[in-house]
C-alpha cells in the first residue's frame, strides 16, 4: 500500500471511518426496510385478480439484490476509476429517489420496479464505501476499520427491522417508513458531498479485469460471502414473519428486537472478526463461522416453535455471519490492489447470488409445505458445503 495514505492525519482517518459508516448505515437500511411490512403491503396491494403471495413478497428482496449484485463489479470499476467519494454521492442520490418512488407506489408492479431501481444505488454505494476505506486507511488499521464499516451495514439493515414496525404502527400506514429511509439517504449524500475528505492518490500495478474475474481465490471468498452475508439477509427477510407466526406476538417490540439480532450482532462481530483474523488466520475463522451458521439453521428447523431455541439460533447466526467480513474484503483488495473496488465487488456479488435465490425460494417452499423447516435445513446444509470448500482458501 502506498505511503501516500499518510497524507491523511489520524483525525481525518477517523472522519473517513465515521462518514463511511454513515454511508453504510444509510444504504443498508434499504436491504430490509420492507421485511417487517409484509402484512401492511399484502393488505394494500392484494386483490382478487392479483393475490399477494409470500413468494411475491420474497421477490421484493430479490429485486433490490438483483440490481445490487449487478452493480458490484461496475460500481467497483467506477470507484477505482473516478474516485470513491464521487461515486458514493451519485449512488446515494439513486437510493433517495428510489425510496420516494416506493413510498408513492400504487400497485405491486410499481413497488417491485422501484426496488430494482434502489438496488442500483445500494450496490454502488457498498463497493464505493469499501473502496473509500481501503484507499484512505493505512494497512495496520484496515482490518478493524473495514470491520467497522461492515458493522455499520448490518446496523442499518438490522435497525430498520426493529424501527419500521414501530413507525408503521404509529402512523397506521407503511409509506412513512420509506420516506424516512429516503430522507436518511438524502441527508447522508449531502454530508458526504460537503464533508468527506478526498482520498489520497495511490499507485498500484495495473491488473487485468479478466485476470481478476478468473482468480479462484476471489471466487472462494465469494462463496463464503454467500454463506455469511447472503445467509443472514435471506433469513432476516423472513425471521420477523417466523416469530410472529410461531408465537402469540403479545409483545411486538420484543419480537422486532429479537428478529433484528441476527443483523445487529454484526455491529460487534464484524470488528471482532477483524481482530481475530491476525490471531487465528482467515481459514480457521471462516470454518468456525460457517459451522455456527449451520448449527443455527438446524436449530431453527428442528425447534422453530421453542422461543428460547429460536433466540439461540438467531444469536449463532448473528455471530457466524459477522465474523468473516473484514477478512473477506481485505483479502480481496490485497489480491488485486489495483482493482480493489472491483475485486471486493466480485466477492460481494457472489454473496448476493444466494440472496437472489434464497429469499423467494424460502417463500415458495413455505407456501408449499406450510412451514419454514425444510428451508432452514437446506440453508444449514449449504453452510456445511461451503465450510468444506473453504479448506481451499489460502491461509497466509
Amino acid at each position: 500500500m502506498s505511503n501516500n495514505t499518510l497524507l491523511l492525519s489520524n483525525g481525518q482517518q477517523k472522519k473517513v471511518l465515521v462518514l463511511a459508516c454513515l454511508v453504510g448505515f444509510a444504504f443498508s437500511a434499504n436491504y430490509t426496510n420492507h421485511a417487517p411490512l409484509k402484512n401492511w403491503l399484502m393488505a394494500s396491494f392484494t386483490s382478487p385478480a392479483q393475490p399477494f403471495t409470500k413468494a411475491m413478497f420474497g421477490f421484493l428482496t430479490t429485486a433490490i439484490f438483483l440490481t445490487h449484485a449487478a452493480m458490484q463489479i461496475p460500481g467497483g470499476f467506477f470507484a477505482d476509476k473516478f474516485g470513491a467519494r464521487k461515486v458514493m454521492v451519485l449512488a446515494l442520490i439513486v437510493v433517495t429517489i428510489g425510496n420516494f418512488g416506493i413510498a408513492f407506489s400504487h400497485n405491486y408492479t410499481q413497488l417491485l420496479l422501484w426496488k430494482f431501481f434502489v438496488g442500483l444505488g445500494t450496490g454502488t454505494s457498498f463497493v464505493a464505501g469499501a473502496r473509500y476505506v481501503y484507499q484512505c486507511i493505512p494497512t495496520e488499521k484496515l482490518l478493524i476499520y473495514q470491520g467497522y464499516y461492515g458493522a455499520s451495514i448490518l446496523l442499518g439493515s438490522g435497525f430498520v427491522i426493529f424501527v419500521v414496525p414501530q413507525i408503521a404502527d404509529h402512523y397506521k400506514a407503511w409509506p412513512p417508513t420509506f420516506l424516512l429511509t429516503a430522507t436518511l439517504a438524502g441527508l447522508t449524500c449531502l454530508i458526504i458531498f460537503f464533508m468527506a475528505p478526498n482520498p489520497p492518490d495511490k499507485v498500484h500495478p495495473h491488473n487485468s479485469l479478466m485476470k481478476m474475474i478468473a482468480n479462484s481465490q476471489l471466487w472462494l471468498l465469494g462463496l463464503v460471502q454467500m454463506a455469511s452475508f447472503g445467509l443472514v439477509i435471506a433469513i432476516s427477510s423472513w425471521v420477523t414473519t417466523i416469530l410472529k407466526e410461531n408465537f402469540a406476538a403479545d409483545n411486538k417490540l420484543l419480537i422486532s428486537f429479537i428478529a433484528s439480532l441476527a443483523l445487529l450482532l454484526g455491529i460487534f462481530t464484524r470488528p471482532i472478526g477483524g481482530k481475530l483474523l491476525a490471531k487465528i488466520g482467515v481459514r480457521q475463522l471462516i470454518i468456525s463461522s460457517l459451522l455456527l451458521n449451520a448449527v443455527g439453521c438446524f436449530i431453527m428447523a428442528a425447534f422453530n416453535k421453542v422461543f428460547g431455541a429460536d433466540v439461540l439460533a438467531i444469536i449463532l447466526l448473528g455471530v457466524g455471519c459477522g465474523l468473516p467480513y473484514a477478512g473477506l474484503f481485505n483479502r480481496a483488495a490485497a489480491i488485486f490492489p489495483g482493482r480493489a473496488g472491483a475485486a471486493m465487488g466480485l466477492v460481494n456479488m457472489l454473496g448476493i447470488v444466494f440472496i437472489l435465490v434464497a429469499a423467494p425460494l424460502v417463500g415458495n417452499i413455505t407456501d408449499h409445505t406450510g412451514n419454514f423447516n425444510l428451508a432452514f435445513v437446506l440453508m444449514g446444509v449449504f453452510s456445511l458445503l461451503i465450510c468444506f470448500t473453504s479448506l481451499k482458501i489460502a491461509n497466509d
